[in-house]
Parts: C-alpha cells; sequence; structure tokens
C-alpha cells in the first residue's frame, strides 16, 4: 500500500461475470448503509449504476436528493470496472478513482479492488480526519475491506439460475 492508493483483494465463489453483476446491480444491498458509508447520511437511501454501463454514474438517493459519487470510466462486465469516487466534502472537482478487477481463478473470481489518486486531495482535507497519506489510505483499505466482506457474503448467497 502506497500513501497515494488502497487495495483490497478478496475471493467469491462465482464465475468473474457473476462477481461482476453482483457489484454493480446489487451495489444497495451490499454497501453499508451506515452514516461511515452513505453520503446522503440516510439509510433509506439508494446507491446503485445509473444507467449501468460506460458513461453511467455511481449515484446515492433519497427521494429528490441525490448524490453523485462518481462516473463510470471503464465498464467490462466480467473483467473490471473503474469509477471515480468522491466523499460527499469533496469540492468540485475533486476525486479519486476505484478500479475494480474480476479474475478468473480455481473455483471462482479474486476481486482486486484499488483506491487510488489519494495525492490529489490536499493534506488539509476534511475527508482526512487529520491524518497523513499513509495513515489516510490504510483508513480507506479498512473502509473497502468492510465493503468487499459484505459484498463477498452477498456473492455467497444461492443465485437464481
Amino acid at each position: 500500500m502506497t500513501a497515494d492508493r488502497a487495495r483490497v483483494t478478496t475471493f467469491v465463489a462465482v464465475s468473474p461475470l457473476d462477481a461482476f453483476e453482483v457489484f454493480t446491480e446489487e451495489t444497495d444491498l451490499w454497501w453499508g448503509k451506515s452514516p461511515r458509508y452513505r453520503g446522503l447520511q440516510n439509510p433509506d437511501a439508494v446507491l446503485r449504476f445509473d444507467p449501468p454501463g460506460p458513461g453511467g454514474r455511481l449515484l446515492e438517493s433519497f427521494g429528490e436528493q441525490v448524490f453523485e459519487i462518481g462516473r463510470v470510466l471503464v465498464w467490462e462486465p466480467g473483467a473490471r470496472l473503474v469509477f471515480q469516487w468522491r466523499a460527499s466534502n469533496f469540492a468540485p472537482g475533486e476525486t479519486t478513482e476505484v478500479d475494480v478487477r474480476f479474475e478468473p481463478t480455481f473455483g471462482g473470481t479474486r476481486v482486486v479492488l484499488e483506491h487510488r489518486g489519494w495525492d490529489a486531495i490536499r493534506m488539509d482535507h476534511p475527508v482526512r480526519h487529520g491524518l497523513d497519506g499513509p495513515a489516510t489510505v490504510a483508513t480507506m483499505g479498512r473502509w473497502w475491506g468492510d465493503l468487499v466482506t459484505r459484498y463477498r457474503l452477498r456473492a455467497a448467497r444461492p443465485r437464481p439460475t
């Protein structure tokens, strides 16, 4: 882990295409609903890729409130997803980037998530909570670790055939 990027890896016992679909189509079901994970800080808000696909956006919405987390930069079902990520306290133009790779492996898929671009976020930014670069990235690694654990559990449930 460098001061610019956090990286987490998990294994899911489904095909890369199924792993991609759980990540992108069931986002609201595995993404944490507490204020720690939601920009609108509303547990009833819905998180989704809209529209799904290239050029889509990752949105959180509740009623008339809509928070754009970021835009989809790469959409390769079963292989790779890249989207911008911004916290609710980011100014316009401040973004980081999340790159998710779905790699086939024996018995399922290795999912590698890298959240990068932290060097572009100023050191006194509130999103850092007073932490230096390495500590910020370590915190984001733990944040994503919690989320990918939820994602792994969601992907492990029986799927309709």
